[in-house]
């Protein structure tokens, strides 16, 4: 009833209505300036003015101060209750000119203006309500009676016929306002949980904001340098390239030269013989003797040896140009290129964890979850069904069911070993539950006799080289539909990637036979190779 109280005090003595520009005179009382205003222009023809509250007289017509005060209480009253005009409620007594109610009866199935609503009883049988066009809705389906209880049993609000011989006998009641209250409890509790969470979300938004000013404040840095040394990488690969090619060019071009050298020096030695058969063919003797170049004509070894040498580089070296040097280095380059993609997208190594829950019996899980290895002795854990039966497999706790993850294993510890990922509806016994013999997973194996193959339905593909470190990594890309493996050798290797749209969460898996594999960080590995990386490159 606050707001009723509050509006009574607002309301103009003349108008009955919440004040317009409201204006005071000198005795304090408040009017709305057009009603004021009206009223003094009555009683300017009278000889006198005077207040019509307190009936102070003024000998001249007074002056209207504007009363800010009060126009901003009636402002903020006015935005703080229900627009009344648009809900269609208006005094039930009101007939000549609709004003907007401000309360409704239950008990009379009334709406009420403030101006009815004073006049209106008190009595304790008329329920005042805000202002509705519903009040059947506020009124018991069946006996036709004002609701005022809650029967807890039902969570519904009943009459007090529906307690007394309606189908809630014997049910435990609350009156509407404690079982209100109640709710608004319950509700309050909520409010304040979804409060809390929308501070956290709140908090880890700034806190995102926060890294991510610094990471485009890095980013800035990191373009200039990365620009400019793909800029100096491209140079050096067009010089290459232009190297390269003039190289190859070269070589006909060279031959060439030699075949017009020897086409010279093969014209030279046919005037030399011209020359000769002149010689050989005169009578005069004199004439013979007396030759003067006859030495040159009877050397015949000038230049042959140097000759016979270039002829045989050219046939048999190329030219000098090391095309299968050249193009090792061109593949080693883009097996570099090809490591360099998973430092893009990778922020660091999951924390996988093996799931006890999930080991074959002869496993031995360490205390820290990180490392399996095969035991002779049975570790008498429960069967249940998620353990597996007749293979030496252990999944991780973690599943993966977006973005992109990487783990590493250390498999050097292991005389056989496989490492990939799996679904959790893989079977848990039987020839379908390998990692690697279903559709529902994938791995990296060692066979006994060193051979490393990939696996996925049961089909083999074999690598064509062995794994040279001790160290594997995983890589999925979920969305993608990505799994590939690699060899944490120096530079990276990759080994095989799969590729298929995932239907489930994948968790990590690991069969072992003899020996122990070992789960590792992989953060600072991951650092270090792409240190070495950006190094082999110049940066």
């Amino acid at each position: 009833m606050a707001s009723v109280d509050l509006r009574a005090e607002l309301e103009c003595s003349i108008c009955l209505n919440i004040y317009t520009d409201p204006v005071n005179l000198r005795c304090g009382h408040n009017f709305c300036r057009v009603c004021i205003d009206r009223v003094l222009d009555t009683q300017g023809g009278s000889g006198g003015y005077s207040c019509p509250e307190c009936r102070e007289k003024f000998q001249d017509r007074p002056a209207l101060q504007r009363n800010i005060t009060l126009r901003n209480i009636v402002e903020n009253f006015l935005s703080a209750q229900p627009d009344q005009e648009e809900s269609g409620v208006f005094c039930t007594y009101c007939v000549d000119s609709p004003v907007p109610a401000v309360r409704s009866c239950l008990h009379c199935e009334v709406s009420l203006c403030d101006k009815h609503l004073r006049v209106h009883k008190k009595s304790p049988e008329h329920i005042l309500c805000d202002p509705t066009l519903s009040m059947e809705s506020r009124k018991c389906s069946v006996h036709k009676k004002i609701l005022e209880y809650y029967c807890t049993e039902d969570d519904i609000c009943i009459c007090m016929s529906c307690c007394m011989i309606g189908g809630h006998t014997g049910h435990k009641m609350k009156s509407l306002d404690e079982a209100s209250e109640k709710k608004k409890e319950t509700l309050r509790n909520v409010l304040q949980k979804l409060l809390t969470n929308r501070e956290e979300r709140e908090e880890r938004v700034q806190s995102l904001q926060e890294h991510r000013r610094k990471v485009e404040e890095e980013a800035a840095g990191d373009t200039e340098r990365v620009t400019v040394l793909f800029r100096d990488l491209r140079r050096r690969l067009e010089d290459l390239e232009k190297r390269i090619l003039r190289e190859i060019s070269g070589r006909a071009e060279r031959i060439s030269i030699s075949i017009r050298d020897l086409e010279i020096k093969t014209e030279e030695l046919s005037r030399k013989m011209r020359h000769i058969e002149e010689l050989c063919n005169m009578t005069d003797p004199l004439t013979v003797l007396q030759e003067s170049d006859t030495g040159d004509l009877c050397d015949t070894e000038d230049g042959d040896n140097e000759d016979r040498e270039r002829h045989e580089k050219l046939l048999h070296d190329g030219g000098g140009l090391d095309v299968a040097g050249i193009s090792h280095t061109l593949h080693t380059l883009s097996d570099i290129i090809r490591g360099v993609n998973v430092y893009f997208y990778i922020q660091g190594a999951a924390d996988i964890l093996l799931d006890v829950n999930t080991a074959y019996n002869i496993l031995h899980i360490s205390d820290d979850r990180k490392t399996v290895s095969w035991s002779d002795r049975n570790q008498n854990r429960p069967e249940t069904p998620e353990i597996f039966q007749d293979y030496p497999q252990v999944l991780s706790s973690l599943s993966f069911s977006s973005g992109r993850h990487y783990w590493e294993v250390d498999v050097g510890g292991s005389d056989g070993w496989a490492v990939g990922m799996c679904y959790p509806s893989i079977d848990r016994r039987g020839e379908q539950s390998v990692i690697g013999d279903n559709k529902k997973s994938w791995c990296l194996w060692m066979c006994n006799d060193d051979q490393y193959v990939v696996r996925h339905d049961s089909k083999v593909i074999l690598l064509p080289s062995n794994i040279s470190s001790n160290r594997v990594r995983i890589y999925l890309d979920y969305e993608a539909g990505r799994i590939s493996f690699y060899d944490l050798c120096d530079p990276i290797r990759h080994l095989h990637t799969f590729t298929t749209p995932f239907t489930e969460p994948l968790h990590a898996g690991i069969w072992v036979y003899k020996g122990c594999m070992k789960i590792c960080g992989g953060m600072g590995r991951c650092k270090k190779s792409a240190q070495k990386l950006m190094t082999s490159q110049g940066q």
